[in-house]
């Protein structure tokens, strides 16, 4: 049993299937260590155990009559707690929606629970989820796995935290400008942001509406390939890795590698060779449709952003965590006439963008040019908590404002992923990608 913690998802399900490990006994487990570790306060804001044990019961009985639903059938997951769980509260990380309960789960979470999965609890986050960083003084900031100093990333920082502390086997975030790559990358896991719209957001607690998407983070590839099915409510799809030798993978230089840190270059660096010396062909890239993109990202995010939570927020503002505050009203000045150019430009640029990189299998570049920041620094120093934000999120928010969808996987670096981007709908594609070069990597 004290493997378990350590046991990817797919690991647990199959165990599961060959009746070596009964699902309440899974459950007990997941939900003793979080009820034991130290740090939990810190990483759920809420468990669910009368659910989870009803959830376990139930595909234990499956598993016993051979009647599972899918490979991840009694195997738990956190939640971040932006999805609605019904009957239980969903604060987003925020105290403007404290006791706000929902009646029905998030469209998601009702799709796999239908297919078996136990809901555990759900997990800490960034303030309304607009923060790369995962600090978050009004309610929790969940400690990296490398240095309990530092934040753990955003905004799905509970999510990673839950898995990399061996509190959850996975858990089910949302990116809209890298909230679950960067958290991922900071915990050494494996994270996938899907094509907007490609997974359902209704019952989501929104940011960014025309970019929110919801995602995996977990041990394995495989185990986010498992988990975007389940989420999609699909058949898990053949993951037969491509082999490397033959693969054309571009390495992009625009934007993504400036300002690059010492050791997330050195974990970048080592990831290449590795995938070189496995056979892929790799070429170095320029698009200028990066940094063009990249400079309509403030505004887009945060008229979007206000304009969804603006009364919201003024009508209680000094609830809400100073700088998170400050970063939503930068939106309020932003015009109408502008929000839709800039809509259109950046049409443009995705159209121009997949033309630039059609040729190649994926595209390479580093999750994040830093490393987790010191929390009681980024509270204290306004300075730092800007940079260190920015930085923090500037790689990840290509793929978001491109329409990528993006795969980022641990290097030998602790802290430090190297993202593979994949045009809008071909995740199926990219994880097949992705486990070939996890083996690299490993």
């Amino acid at each position: 049993m004290n493997i378990w913690s350590n046991m990817t998802a797919g690991d647990l399900g199959r165990d599961i299937d060959r009746g070596r490990i009964n699902p309440v006994e899974l459950t007990e487990y997941f939900l003793d260590a979080i009820a034991t570790h130290p740090l939990a306060p810190r990483i759920y804001a809420r468990t669910t155990e009368a659910r989870a044990r009803g959830e376990a019961m139930g595909a234990a009985g499956r598993a016993k009559m051979g009647l599972r639903r899918g490979p991840l059938d009694g195997v738990p997951l956190s939640w971040k707690d932006l999805f609605d769980t019904a009957g239980t509260p969903t604060e987003a990380g925020s105290a403007l929606l404290k006791h706000r309960t929902p009646k029905a789960d998030a469209q998601v979470l009702h799709t796999a629970t239908l297919l078996g999965s136990v809901c555990l609890g759900k997990t800490h986050m960034s303030e309304l989820a607009f923060s790369g960083l995962g600090l978050n003084p009004v309610t929790a900031t969940p400690p990296c796995i490398n240095d309990d100093q530092a934040v753990a990333g955003g905004s799905s920082s509970g999510a990673a935290a839950s898995v990399a502390n061996g509190l959850a086997p996975a858990a089910i975030g949302s990116d809209t400008g890298g909230s679950v790559r960067i958290p991922a990358a900071w915990n050494d896991l494996v994270g996938l942001k899907t094509t907007h719209g490609r997974l359902p957001t209704t019952g989501v607690v929104p940011l960014c509406e025309q970019f929110d998407t919801v995602g995996p983070l977990a041990h394995s590839v495989e185990d986010c390939a498992l988990l975007f099915s389940l989420l999609a409510g699909t058949k898990p799809f053949d993951l037969t890795p491509p082999p490397l030798t033959g693969l054309r993978l571009a390495v992009l230089e625009t934007t993504a590698l400036d300002d690059l840190r010492d050791r997330p270059a050195r974990g970048f660096d080592d990831a290449l060779t590795r995938l070189s010396r496995a056979g892929a062909t790799l070429t170095r890239i320029t698009a200028p449709e990066v940094p063009q993109a990249m400079a309509l990202a403030g505004f887009l995010f945060t008229a979007e952003a206000y304009g969804i939570w603006g009364p919201t927020i003024e009508s209680a503002p000094e609830k809400m965590f100073p700088r998170i505050l400050e970063r939503f009203r930068t939106g309020a000045s932003v015009r109408a006439t502008d929000y839709v150019a800039g809509w259109r430009v950046l049409q443009t640029l995705r159209a121009s963008f997949a033309d630039t990189t059609a040729q190649y299998d994926a595209i390479l570049l580093p999750t994040s040019p830093i490393l987790p920041p010191n929390a009681q620094r980024l509270m204290t120093d306004a300075d730092y908590y800007v940079t260190e934000n920015l930085l923090a999120l500037r790689n990840t928010r290509i793929g978001n404002m491109l329409n990528q969808c993006v795969l980022t996987l641990p290097t030998s670096q602790p802290s430090c992923g190297i993202s593979l981007m994949c045009p809008p709908g071909q995740e199926e594609r990219l994880l097949r990608i992705g486990l070939a070069a996890e083996r690299a990597l490993a």
